[in-house]
C-alpha cells in the first residue's frame, strides 16, 4: 500500500526491523545530528526521535540503506524502477530522439496511465491544524554542526511557479531559520527556484513558496532528481508509486503541495527585498559551504497534520544519508541515459567520496577509437552531468563499485600524458576549490582499454616497483617533507604514493616535495602521487579521495613529471604562496563538548552499544581556526 504521511511509513519501517525509536530527550542543537552520524556510519536504522522539546517527533536517516530507499519509493529493490522506465523509453517514437525529447514525451504517457497529479478542492491531511500567525518555534529544526549559522530545514520541498509559464517545480534548497516567520532560501544559482526568482523579479510582484515536508517519502526522492524543467516532479512519484499525487491549494498562497505531507510553511519572497546573509552550513561536499546572499522567504501561515512527523536528514563529511538518493537516481535513470543519450554506456556510478558531483564512473561497451573521449566530451555536457569534476570511463570486464578493481584498470590503462582531456566549465556552487566562484577545472580520464590505433606512441604502464624506490618516502621524511605517507609499492601493478604534508606552517612544502620527486630520478613506475594535509591519515584511502576529489582543480592542482607519473596536490589552498583568491571552508566535524554529551546520554538511547563518534577521528583533518579560512 502507498504511504499516506510519514505515520505509515515509519509503521512500514518498524514492521520490518528497520526502525529505531528513541523515547528519552534529545535536543534538536547538535545533539540529534551527532546520533545520526554514529548510526549513518555505522549503517544502522532509521530513527525517530520521540522527544524533542517540541509537539513533533523527528524521522532522520528513513533513507538510510538501499533496502529502505527502495521502500521509499515503493519497491523491493532499486533496480525495479529503472527496468520499468526502461521499458517506457523503449516504447517511445522513433521520432522523439534524444534525451530532452524523450523525457518530453513521457508525461503523454503517463496521463494515459492516469497517473498525473489531481487537484482536489476539499483540504488535506496536510491542513487539519492551521497556525495563521505563524512560529518556525513550534518545529523541532536541526542545528547539525557546531559552525552552522543557525538552525537548518535540511529536506524542504520547495514548490515554486514561473509567473509567465505557469510551470511548476520542487526542488529541495537549505533553510536557514532566521526567526519565528522567516528563513533564508538557498536555490543556487543553477536551480529551477533561482530561475523562477530571476522571472518573479520582471514582474515586481511578491513569489509565492510554499514548502512541504514529509508526506509520501517518494516525494521527497522525486524533489532531488536531476528531471528537465518541464517535468513535474509528482508525476515521477505517480510513476514510482503506481498511483497519482493527490494536491490541494495553499491557505494563504495559490500554490498546491501534497495533501498527505505533514507540515507545510506557506510564505512568499519578495524579489524586491534587500538579499540576507545566509550560511555557513555543514553540506554534503564534508566541508562548510560559507555564507553568500540569497533571498528571505515569509512565512505567512503554517498548516500540518495532528499526527505530523518532522522530517530530516543530515549531511556532512560522506557517506552520509543522501548517497541513498544518489543510487537511487543511477538506478532509475542509467537506462535512459544509455537508451537515448550515449548507447554504448552499460554502466554509471557516482561513489560516496565524490559527494555526487566530484567523480562519475562510467563504463560502456567500446567498440572503436577515441570513443572514451567521446562519451567523455557527451555526458559532461548533459544535465546535471555538466558540474562533475571527474569523469573516468573504463570498459571490459570490471566492476566500477569496486574501488581497488577500477584503480587497477586506471593505472594499467591509462597514459596520463595522453589520455587526460583538462578543461574548464560549470561546476556546483559548492565547490571551494576552483579559483572563481561555480566555474574551474575539470578532468576527463578515457581509462579504457586501448586499441591498436591508440596504443601507438605510449608509455606503457607500470607493473612493479624496483626496490630502489621502496626508499622514497623514507627519504622525503627524513627531510622533514612530510608527515606520514602510504605506499602501495607491494601491490602488484598499482604503484602510487600517498603523501601527508604540514602545508600550514611551510606554504611551500609541496613545492619541496615536487621538486625532491624530481632530482630523485626514475619516476617510471611511480604512476600516481597525491599531497593530502598533515591531518590526513595517509592510510585511510577513502578519506584520501574524499579530500582528492574535493581539495583540487584539476587544471592547476595537476602537474605530469618525468616518465608519465601524475603529481596531484590536494593540500588545502588558503596557505599557498601568494593566498587563495576566495575563502576556503573547513571540514564538519562535531565539537568535544556535544560528543561528551551524547557518550553520557547513549544507555538511555535504547542504540545496542556505544557507537564511537565519527569526528574523532575526523578531527585532526581540521584546519586551524574555526568554520573557515580567510588569508
Amino acid at each position: 500500500m502507498p504511504d499516506t504521511g510519514l505515520i505509515e511509513f515509519i509503521s512500514e519501517l518498524e514492521s520490518k526491523g528497520e526502525l529505531q525509536r528513541i523515547h528519552s530527550f534529545v535536543d534538536p542543537v547538535l545533539e540529534i545530528a551527532e546520533i545520526t552520524d554514529r548510526v549513518t556510519k555505522a549503517k544502522g536504522k532509521a530513527l525517530l526521535f520521540e522527544n524533542t522539546g517540541t509537539d513533533f517527533p523527528v524521522l532522520i536517516n528513513a533513507f538510510g540503506s538501499e533496502k529502505r530507499m527502495a521502500m521509499a519509493i515503493g519497491r523491493t529493490n532499486l533496480n525495479d524502477a529503472g527496468e520499468e522506465i526502461s521499458k517506457i523509453f523503449e516504447s517511445l517514437p522513433e521520432s522523439a530522439n534524444g534525451f530532452i525529447n524523450k523525457i518530453s514525451a513521457l508525461p503523454g504517457l503517463i496521463r494515459l496511465s492516469g497517473l498525473l497529479p489531481s487537484r482536489s478542492k476539499r483540504k488535506g491531511r496536510c491542513q487539519q491544524v492551521i497556525h495563521n500567525d505563524p512560529d518556525l518555534g513550534i518545529l523541532p529544526v536541526l542545528k547539525c554542526w557546531p559552525h552552522d549559522a543557525g538552525r537548518f530545514v535540511t529536506l524542504p520541498m520547495v514548490h515554486t511557479i514561473h509567473p509567465v509559464t505557469r510551470k511548476t517545480n520542487v526542488g529541495m534548497y537549505r533553510m536557514q531559520v532566521l526567526g519565528n516567520n522567516s528563513t533564508g532560501m538557498h536555490w543556487q544559482l543553477h536551480k529551477t527556484g533561482a530561475n523562477h526568482f530571476e522571472a518573479w523579479k520582471k514582474t515586481g510582484e511578491r513569489m509565492p513558496v510554499s514548502v512541504a515536508l514529509g508526506g509520501d517519502p517518494v516525494y521527497t526522492y522525486a524533489a532531488t532528481a536531476p528531471l528537465p524543467e518541464n517535468i513535474d516532479e509528482y508525476l515521477l512519484a505517480g510513476f514510482l508509486r503506481k498511483k497519482k499525487v493527490r494536491l490541494v491549494k495553499c491557505i494563504t498562497n495559490d500554490l498546491y503541495v501534497p495533501e498527505d505531507a505533514d507540515i507545510v510553511i506557506e510564505g512568499f519572497v519578495d524579489p524586491k527585498e534587500e538579499l540576507v546573509w545566509e550560511g555557513p552550513f555543514g553540506d554534503h561536499t564534508g566541508f562548510y559551504s560559507l555564507a553568500d546572499w540569497y533571498p528571505r522567504f515569509h512565512v505567512t501561515c503554517i498548516t500540518h497534520a495532528r499526527n505530523a512527523v518532522y522530517p530530516a536528514t543530515i549531511v556532512g563529511i560522506p557517506p552520509q544519508e543522501d548517497a541513498l538518493l544518489a543510487m537511487a537516481t543511477e538506478k532509475i535513470f542509467l537506462n535512459p541515459i544509455k537508451l537515448t543519450l550515449q548507447p554504448e554506456v552499460t554502466d554509471l556510478h557516482m561513489p560516496d567520496a565524490g559527494v555526487a558531483h566530484n567523480l562519475v564512473i562510467v563504463k560502456i561497451n567500446k567498440s572503436y577509437s577515441g570513443q572514451g573521449m567521446k562519451v567523455i566530451s557527451s555526458l559532461l555536457g548533459a544535465g546535471q552531468m555538466m558540474f562533475t569534476k571527474y569523469m573516468i570511463v573504463v570498459d571490459g570486464n570490471i566492476n566500477i563499485r569496486h574501488y581497488g578493481e577500477v584503480f587497477r584498470h586506471v593505472i594499467e590503462n591509462t597514459d596520463f600524458s595522453r589520455d587526460l582531456n583538462y578543461f574548464k566549465g560549470p561546476l556546483d556552487v559548492l565547490d571551494h576549490a576552483s579559483d572563481g566562484f561555480a566555474f574551474g577545472g575539470k578532468l576527463g580520464i578515457d581509462s579504457t582499454i586501448k586499441t591498436n590505433e591508440e596504443k601507438k606512441n605510449r608509455i606503457a604502464a607500470s607493473e612493479r616497483s624496483d626496490q630502489n624506490e621502496y626508499s622514497l618516502p623514507d627519504k622525503l621524511k627524513e627531510k622533514d617533507l612530510i608527515t606520514g605517507y602510504y605506499s602501495s609499492f607491494g601491490d602488484s601493478g598499482v604503484s602510487f604514493l600517498v603523501l601527508s604534508a604540514d602545508n600550514y606552517t611551510d606554504n611551500i612544502v609541496v613545492e619541496k616535495i615536487k621538486k625532491e620527486l624530481l632530482q630523485f630520478g626514475s619516476l617510471s613506475s611511480i604512476k600516481l602521487v597525491f599531497v593530502v594535509d598533515r591531518g590526513v591519515d595517509a592510510n585511510d584511502l577513502y578519506s584520501v579521495a574524499w579530500q582528492v576529489l574535493g581539495n583540487t582543480d584539476p587544471v592547476r592542482d595537476h602537474f605530469l613529471l618525468p616518465g608519465g607519473t601524475l603529481f596531484i596536490d590536494a593540500t588545502f589552498k588558503a596557505f599557498t604562496t601568494g593566498g587563495f583568491m576566495r575563502k576556503w571552508p573547513n571540514i564538519v566535524c562535531s565539537d568535544q563538548k556535544t560528543i561528551e554529551t551524547i557518550n553520557r546520554k547513549w544507555n538511555d538511547l535504547g542504540i545496542n552499544g556505544l557507537l564511537e563518534s565519527p569526528s574523532i577521528r575526523k578531527m585532526k583533518m581540521l584546519y586551524p581556526g574555526n568554520e573557515e579560512i580567510t588569508i
